[in-house]
């Protein structure tokens, strides 16, 4: 069974289980799957499918992986593809934005060795989130700053002590597994001019040059399209009718994607609505006792409400006043509740099925999001080390 028959199950059984006239009951749900940013996400997803679908039609990806094997050995392909997405994300402040990118070669590359490509889509994604947490203008890290009352670079001292560790533990996986026999290269390529490569890959470098320059995600996907289409016309690689048939078909390949978001909206303005996220507050809260204790349930609240709504912003948004008053209360240190706070929403983030993240990973490299899950082993190092950085 797919994810939209079952947000679309879960969304007849919540809505039946409310209060109120139906009117009342489909008006809360809708305003839910319509808010500003969801409905912004929407557009974020059709502008990826479309980028791609060009991106493949006019033959900027292989050229992209043509040109990455003759520069990088395979050994080295995904630990290579796991530092560039720490890199990338990092310096944009956004995992979307980075898997937008590169989510596509990635897949990509999978094709051409011998390598699962959920592992390969996994190194991305798993790099995205190393920048989405730790990066100083990712919307997560300033929602933390900001709830727990301290200053970013507090924050970042205490975040890399619990992201540094997962992410070298993570690389050296990504290293072992580019070792082993299976990581051969393929030699499907047909041979082609450096210049005419470096022309094709162009819409790719700008996507990337664009987003490390911090240009919205939205404009970078906008420029990326044109550039793909214009480019593919130039070379001879699409005609108008193909450039308007990969936007259409790039488009159509996210529908998918976009009703699983839209209804897992829905879904949350429901619960918010029935009160759930408050009674897994106090009940997460009213057994805390000590210091370790207190930490312990800011990473529950985090996490669990962040499984609610999908969002990492918005879950930190969500429990973050409670969260400095439970570390006042019990002497935490806020730069550690900071830290805790967006690490955790991030290590779930990164592992919903129906997160944005992994729903626009899934719709661009054409895989059920459930094989990129077991996959993201920056995710659940990270949750790992935070644990262990709580017990300590």
């Amino acid at each position: 069974m797919n994810f939209v028959v079952i947000f679309l199950l879960i969304s007849i059984v919540a809505l039946a289980c409310m209060r109120g006239s139906i009117n009342e009951r489909v008006e809360i749900y809708s305003r839910g799957a319509g808010q500003s940013d969801l409905l912004l996400m929407v557009w974020i997803f059709l502008l990826a499918g479309s980028f791609a679908s060009t991106a493949k039609a006019m033959g900027a990806i292989d050229a992209a992986v043509q040109l990455t094997l003759s520069v990088m050995p395979a050994s080295m392909l995904l630990p290579g593809l796991f530092v560039a997405a720490c890199l990338i994300s990092f310096s944009i402040g956004t995992s979307v934005g980075t898997i937008a990118a590169l989510v596509p070669i990635a897949a990509a590359m999978a094709d051409s060795l011998h390598v699962e490509a959920g592992v390969m889509v996994g190194s991305v994604v798993g790099g995205s989130f190393f920048g989405d947490n730790l990066s100083f203008i990712s919307d997560t890290t300033i929602v933390a700053t900001r709830t727990q009352g301290v200053r970013l670079k507090d924050k970042f001292l205490a975040n890399f002590r619990i992201a540094l560790p997962a992410a070298l533990l993570t690389l050296a996986v990504y290293v072992w597994l580019g070792l082993t026999p299976h990581a051969e290269l393929s030699s499907s390529f047909s041979s082609s001019s450096s210049s005419t490569s470096l022309l094709l890959t162009l819409p790719y470098l700008a996507v990337i040059g664009l987003a490390l320059a911090g240009v919205n995600v939205l404009l970078v996907l906008l420029i990326g399209n044109v550039l793909a289409g214009v480019v593919g016309l130039c070379v001879g690689q699409l005609t108008t009718a193909d450039w308007a048939e990969s936007i259409s078909s790039g488009m159509a390949g996210m529908q998918e994607t976009i009703l699983i978001a839209l209804m897992a909206g829905g879904l949350l303005a429901v619960v918010r609505h029935g009160g759930g996220i408050d009674w897994v507050t106090s009940r997460l809260t009213r057994r805390v006792s000590s210091r370790r204790g207190a930490e312990g349930a800011i990473a529950a609240l985090v996490a669990l409400t962040n499984c609610l709504t999908a969002n990492n912003t918005v879950a930190i948004l969500s429990v973050g006043g409670l969260c400095s008053h439970i570390g006042r209360r019990y002497g935490v240190d806020p730069r550690r509740s900071a830290s805790l706070l967006d690490t955790y929403s991030c290590v779930v983030q990164g592992l919903l099925p129906y997160g944005a993240q992994l729903l626009i990973a899934a719709g661009l490299a054409s895989l059920p999001a459930m094989e990129i899950v077991p996959c993201l082993y920056y995710n659940f190092l990270l949750f790992a080390v935070a644990t262990l950085y709580i017990l300590k």
